[in-house]
């Protein structure tokens, strides 16, 4: 008995196996091309903060051909791009490639090349608030500021830094 149900078993658990009868389908070619690249490589950089990459990704991925607003006849398209630390406002071509984007993001957390600079020049004054400013240019490149308020007792000051930690 027990062979039997043991041979049964084995029969069921085979069978499927001569039941699948595989078909080899050829496709055709696929390329993909990534119209944003020169993008993202531009503006990737170690001191930009992780939600400002994420929102620069989405940027880079947005096909604008997809959407309702697309017609051949206009020779660039403005979108914005929001998350609630700042907003990306980018200039697409008619092939979905970006021209230029804006990036403008508040308190975000400073880079230490940045915060080394802020305290040697001014020990002991507090950030009040931050400002991270991108401007993106294909022809021209990644402009990227700081621009700073700082505070000690009642003063207070202004202080403009590019990624690096120099004074603008």
């Amino acid at each position: 008995m027990k062979t039997a149900i043991t041979l049964l078993i084995a029969i069921i658990l085979t069978s499927n196996l001569w039941a699948q009868d595989p078909k080899t389908e050829e496709l055709s070619e696929v390329v993909v091309t990534a119209v944003n690249y020169k993008y993202l490589s531009s503006i990737d950089s170690k001191v930009t903060p992780t939600p400002v990459k994420l929102l620069e990704r989405k940027v880079a991925s947005y096909e604008i051909k997809k959407e309702d607003i697309f017609e051949d006849e206009y020779p660039f398209y403005t979108v914005s791009f929001y998350i609630p630390e700042g907003k990306i406002v980018a200039v697409y071509d008619e092939e979905g490639k970006i021209l230029r984007t804006i990036e403008r993001f508040k308190n975000l957390d400073l880079p230490e090349v940045v915060l080394q600079s802020l305290e040697k020049k001014y020990p002991g004054w507090k950030i009040v608030d931050d400002v991270y400013l991108i401007d993106y240019n294909h022809q021209k490149g990644v402009n990227r500021t700081f621009k700073i308020k700082l505070q000690k007792r009642k003063k207070t000051l202004k202080v403009k830094l590019d990624e690096k930690g120099n004074y603008l």
